[in-house]
């Protein structure tokens, strides 16, 4: 493995240089052995919450509280933040939340993460930390439990998902029987979890390059009916662009907005999921494209080519300037009628003849369209 480019961050230097024993853990080690771009750096430490908060103000780190009561704060540098949280153990667990003790074991910290490939830490010469064979399980593409699943599941449900999240990013070799049990035995604590938890999860899990093979899992273990029922035909997830909604739009059986609602989605989100598939399918002769552009936006018509598996027409659209209707109020008021409800009227009509026409008319055409519809013969139509 090449020397990952954040041991030679000079932001993380500064924090290293106040907490030297610290290292780097979690989903940076992980990627950066995979050869992946790294997102977050967070560190751990075996000092205790307010000895880190010491080291780092001394060492004019500014300091953030962001989750004493879980041993974490956050070290900021030049605008970044940096977690640093005290190594811990879990003391009591009911499946969503964890009290826990501060340690200085860093075995016993790495012992209470969910899966193997997460369970490693890099101190700052790059020298890796791996008590449960995390780089062996890497290296074949097994996404495994650190200990026993059935356990760790009930740790906290959401690892369920999480491990299909996992599975569709680095899983290569197909789950024992032993997981596979856990897994679907965990199905019902998935109730306890907020349905915000559940949708991050699932919206991390369809931003994944291939989850085909992870959500057809899901599917046969009835863990994928059990969190999101309404969108029950995985099978069209194939082919598709790692987009999460647009995929969810494909597997929707149930009523968008409806679901939009039940799993808390952004309104940006949900809007979009209803638009795409109330948005009609796109097809026919360019002047067809050309007037559902004027009346769609150019986005969702070309999404819906996805799910309509029309890469032709999507080519058409995205080649395609979209059309806009030429003119405005103050246009018929120039030719002498009075403003009030006949405008809107006159522009939607003559707005028609524009769309019958394949919406290619320009300026002057629609205004002596506007002048014969609204019987004004003896008005000019030189602006």
């Amino acid at each position: 493995m090449d020397r990952p480019d954040f041991l030679t961050d000079p932001a993380l230097a500064r924090v290293w240089d106040a907490l030297p024993d610290a290292r780097v853990v979690g989903g940076a080690v992980r990627d950066a052995l995979a050869g992946r771009k790294v997102a977050d750096l967070d560190l751990a430490t075996p000092l205790p919450p307010d000895k880190v908060t010491q080291a780092l103000r001394s060492a004019g780190i500014k300091v953030v509280p962001t989750g004493l009561a879980h041993g974490t704060v956050t070290a900021v540098v030049d605008g970044r933040g940096f977690e640093v949280t005290t190594l811990r153990q879990d003391l009591e667990t009911d499946g969503r939340h964890a009290v826990v003790a501060f340690t200085a074991d860093w075995q016993e910290d790495a012992a209470r993460r969910d899966f193997t490939i997460n369970a490693m830490s890099m101190d700052r010469n790059g020298t890796v930390f791996d008590y449960f064979g995390g780089q062996e399980d890497l290296a074949a593409g097994k996404v495994r439990f650190v200990g026993d699943a059935a356990t760790r599941i009930a740790e906290d449900y959401l690892r369920i998902l999480r491990f299909f999240r996992f599975y569709a990013r680095f899983g290569r070799l197909p789950p024992d029987t032993g997981t596979l049990d856990a897994l679907r035995s965990g199905i019902p604590g998935l109730g306890q979890l907020s349905i915000e938890r559940v949708w991050n999860e699932l919206r991390r899990i369809l931003a994944t390059p291939e989850p085909g093979e992870a959500v057809a899992l899901m599917d046969r273990l009835g863990i994928w009916a059990a969190v999101v029922p309404e969108a029950a035909a995985v099978s069209r997830l194939a082919g598709l662009p790692p987009d999460p909604i647009l995929r969810l739009a494909a597997m929707l059986t149930g009523d968008p907005e409806a679901l939009g609602i039940r799993l808390k989605m952004s309104n940006g989100d949900r809007d979009r999921l209803v638009r795409l598939i109330e948005t009609p399918r796109a097809a026919g002769s360019d002047d067809d494209l050309r007037r559902l552009l004027a009346d769609h936006r150019p986005a969702d018509l070309i999404d819906r080519t996805w799910l309509d598996g029309d890469p032709a027409v999507r080519q058409r659209l995205a080649a395609m300037k979209r059309p806009v209707f030429p003119l405005v109020g103050r246009d018929v008021v120039a030719l002498g009628v009075p403003p009030g409800p006949a405008v809107g009227e006159l522009l939607r009509v003559t707005r028609q003849w524009w769309m019958d026409g394949g919406c290619v008319a320009g300026h002057r055409a629609c205004l002596i369209e506007l002048a014969r519809i609204a019987n004004l013969p003896n008005m000019t139509t030189k602006r």
